[in-house]
């Protein structure tokens, strides 16, 4: 992923269920994420050269974070949303992490029953916390 392709990759987790545009997520903080995470976000096109699936992921020399993964609902089921996490996790790996962390919204049943197959630890034990600055 790199910053041309932020508007589709945003409209893309718009109109994804499950997935929700926050803080943060606007075009100037997703490039200076990008920036600051090289070649470790990624999307997928189809033929036509759209955006038909995308990932944010990143690091922070420590832990690897994943947010907003979606596949458009014309290519669910095609294994576009196991492959960008292949090659985004493999970043991470590349770079020295070892343990990565995503959140799931809570009403979210297909997303984490995604994250479950692919061998996602369900984290019980603990509760996402936020504070806006």
């Amino acid at each position: 992923m790199i910053p041309a392709d932020l508007d589709s990759a945003r409209k893309l987790w718009a109109e994804a269920e499950g997935v929700e545009i926050a803080e943060g997520d606007g075009p100037e903080e997703l490039t200076r994420y990008l920036a600051r995470n090289p070649g470790l976000s990624t999307v997928a096109t189809d033929d036509a050269g759209n955006v038909v699936g995308a990932v944010l992921c990143g690091h922070d020399g420590r832990r690897g974070f994943v947010y907003h993964l979606a596949v458009a609902s014309t290519h669910r089921g095609d294994g576009i949303g196991r492959a960008i996490m292949q090659r985004s996790l493999a970043g991470l790996k590349d770079v020295g992490v070892s343990r990565v962390l995503l959140l799931v919204a809570a009403e979210n049943v297909g997303g984490r029953d995604f994250w479950l197959r692919l061998g996602w630890e369900d984290m019980t034990f603990a509760k996402p916390m936020g504070f806006d600055l």
